[in-house]
């Protein structure tokens, strides 16, 4: 933990002076990694390795996880550090990103992981996707992105009992659920991590969201970040037009021991 924190003081520090959306590596504890953007890299290091926030305790030495939204895989390799024998599928859209994934878990001997380089949506297709050289691609409505994506429907990767779901997709994670829901799949789950999206120009759709959670046997927890990461759930509050807002949800199955 004192390493951890360590690295998280220097990612910090080379954020500060580091112009944001430039190609780098980074040395990071144990780990060698490339990145798009320095930034977005202190931001995943320090909620992912520092608050925990894919943690999850497991009676299995090969847990099999699904990771949707890799990224760089800052996650994969978190889910590694604690599991060195999961068994992981990761999911990442955007080409270019999913480059520096495969690489950063070549450089950094990760192995047990299948990468596919397509994005979780309730159709499987190909969509309109705007990329942002960071984390936050996500996919565009009425063909408005730069990129054409294909996407995948979850539920084709929930044959077996799935001990731990990480959905990070940018706004696609009501429609990810409705399908696997729709699928007869979503209590093949035992446990999941979905970050919340909460977008100016889209509806509402946290409400859904619990409601399939809850009519499905899962209780959960929600946590807003911390102000770094999202500042605009904290008071005083002010929501005005262009007020964007994350939040965490953990959710964990009950008929299960």
């Amino acid at each position: 933990m004192i390493k951890n924190k360590m690295s998280l003081l220097c990612l910090k520090a080379k954020s500060k002076i580091n112009s944001r959306f430039q190609m780098g590596t980074s040395r990071i504890g144990n780990y060698q990694i490339a990145y798009t953007d320095i930034l977005s890299l202190y931001m995943e290091y320090k909620d992912i390795f520092c608050h925990l926030i894919y943690h999850f305790n497991s009676k299995k030495s090969d847990p099999y996880i699904i990771d949707g939204g890799g990224c760089i895989g800052m996650s994969v390799l978190y889910f590694k550090s604690i599991y060195p024998e999961s068994r992981i599928i990761c999911f990442e859209p955007d080409l270019e990103i999913f480059k520096i994934l495969q690489h950063n878990l070549t450089t950094n001997n990760v192995n047990a992981v299948t990468l596919i380089n397509a994005g979780l949506a309730k159709e499987e297709g190909i969509l309109s996707f705007s990329p942002d050289n960071a984390d936050g691609g996500r996919i565009i409505e009425n063909d408005q992105g730069s990129m054409k994506i294909r996407t995948v429907r979850l539920s084709e990767y929930l044959s077996e009992p799935v001990d731990f779901l990480k959905l990070n997709i940018e706004g696609q994670e009501l429609p990810v659920l409705q399908e696997v829901e729709e699928s007869g799949k979503l209590r093949n789950i035992r446990e999941m991590v979905i970050e919340y999206h909460g977008w100016p120009d889209e509806d509402q759709k946290l409400g859904e969201l619990l409601v399939i959670l809850d009519r499905n046997g899962f209780r959960y927890l929600i946590h807003d970040f911390d102000r770094e990461t999202c500042s605009a759930s904290k008071p005083p509050f002010r929501l005005g037009p262009l007020t964007t807002w994350f939040c965490l949800i953990y959710a964990q199955r009950q008929d299960v021991s």
